[in-house]
C-alpha cells in the first residue's frame, strides 16, 4: 500500500513540476510585459494598438507581414523616429518582445 502512495505522490509532484516549468516558457502578452509596459508602451500604446501622435500599431497587417529578424532589427537598432534599443535591452528581452508581437498578432 505505501509503494502504491509513494507512486501517486511521486507521480503528483512530477505533473506539478512539469506544469509549472511549461507555464513559465508560455509567453505572457505584450501589456504584461515590464519591459514594454517601461519602453515601448509610451508610444506603441499600452496594448500595442499604436497612438495617435506616437508609434504605429504593433497589431496590423504590416506588422503580422514581418519576418521575426525584420522585428528584432527596428527594436535593436531603431526606425524611422523609433530609437535604439541596442545595449539597453538584452538579447533575451529582444527575444521576448519579438515572440509577443508575433503572437499578439495570431488570430485567436
Amino acid at each position: 500500500m505505501t509503494v502504491f502512495v509513494r507512486s501517486i505522490t511521486f507521480c503528483s509532484l512530477l505533473l506539478c513540476v512539469c506544469v509549472f516549468a511549461i507555464a513559465q516558457d508560455a509567453p505572457e502578452g505584450l501589456s504584461a510585459n515590464q519591459v514594454f509596459r517601461k519602453d515601448c508602451a509610451k508610444c506603441h500604446g499600452k496594448n500595442g494598438e499604436g497612438r495617435r501622435f506616437g508609434g504605429p500599431s504593433l497589431v496590423s497587417e504590416k506588422t503580422a507581414g514581418a519576418s521575426a529578424d525584420d522585428l528584432r532589427n527596428a527594436i535593436v537598432n531603431g526606425k524611422g523616429r523609433m530609437p535604439s534599443f541596442a545595449g539597453r535591452l538584452t538579447p533575451e528581452q529582444v527575444d521576448t518582445l519579438v515572440r509577443q508581437i508575433q503572437a499578439a498578432n495570431k488570430p485567436q
